[in-house]
């Protein structure tokens, strides 16, 4: 199952049912899980693990080392990508630094669309979706169930948390709290509860309405971070209190301001 073009490292560690397309490299420090195929023309540098039942398309570049001035050659750089990921056509996917814990890293059942860049010490969980030609900085992190659209932007450090939204083309440069939607170019601003993605993962409605009761809360920019902690608090549901959770460990901050009818913010 591996094309006589491709180009396997000596150890590089393939299980038996493997498939390589054409013109495929293998690069050293490469392990590869069962039933995982690569298409043609796709490059896998190491220290690179694989795990199972991946299928990523043709002309990829996985593993390379990272777009960063700072890395020197033999410095710990790792990746680590675990199974059932969709890997589309030309995506890019960079080691990690040892400015950073030295390994960028991708879950499971991932839905990763042509033309996505995710660079060093990106941190992905479970279940997240990037359409085409999302680019993630350095050192962000996408926690279970997010979304993010088309085009969009994510600025190095930042974090989106699980069930959010970032609409497409949108330039992130804040921290997108758990269960909410993110967009705006030129400025981040919330737009909504994301109902249709917390609707498909099986969350009840009274929890949707409780999240709505949080997102008035977070878009009023009249309560300190303090007294907005408290008011959340105060909410109940898991989904509330790890929402609270995010907001206290951002570091960057994050969206608050909402987008208000005819264009106008607040």
């Amino acid at each position: 199952m591996i094309d006589p073009t491709a180009i396997i490292a000596a150890d590089a560690q393939l299980a038996d049912d493997v498939c390589i397309g054409p013109h495929v490299v293998i690069g050293e420090e490469v392990e590869i899980g069962a039933g995982t195929r690569v298409g043609p023309g796709t490059v896998i540098r190491g220290p690179s693990r694989i795990g199972r039942d991946n299928q990523i398309y043709q002309f990829c570049s996985i593993g390379e080392i990272p777009q960063d001035k700072k890395y020197r050659d033999g410095e710990d750089s790792h990746l680590e990508i675990g199974d059932g990921n969709v890997i589309r056509e030309f995506c890019s996917v960079h080691r990690g630094t040892a400015s950073d814990v030295g390994y960028t890293r991708i879950g499971s059942d991932n839905w990763i669309m042509a033309y996505t860049h995710i660079a060093h010490d990106c941190s992905l969980g479970n279940d997240i979706v990037l359409s085409n030609g999302v680019q993630l900085a350095g050192h962000v992190r996408v926690d279970d169930h997010a979304a993010v659209g088309g085009m969009a932007g994510v600025h190095q450090f930042c974090s989106i948390g699980s069930h959010g939204f970032v609409a497409a083309s949108t330039k992130l440069v804040r921290d997108a709290p758990p269960c909410m939607i993110v967009a705006g170019q030129e400025g981040n601003w919330l737009s909504g509860v994301n109902e249709i993605g917390l609707s498909r993962r099986g969350v009840a409605p009274p929890t949707i309405v409780v999240l709505h009761q949080a997102f008035h809360l977070i878009t009023d920019l009249g309560l300190r971070l303090g007294d907005l902690l408290e008011k959340l608090d105060a909410l109940a549901g898991p989904e509330v209190q790890q929402l609270v959770a995010f907001i206290r460990s951002s570091e960057r901050g994050i969206v608050r301001r909402r987008r208000r009818r005819h264009g106008m913010e607040s």
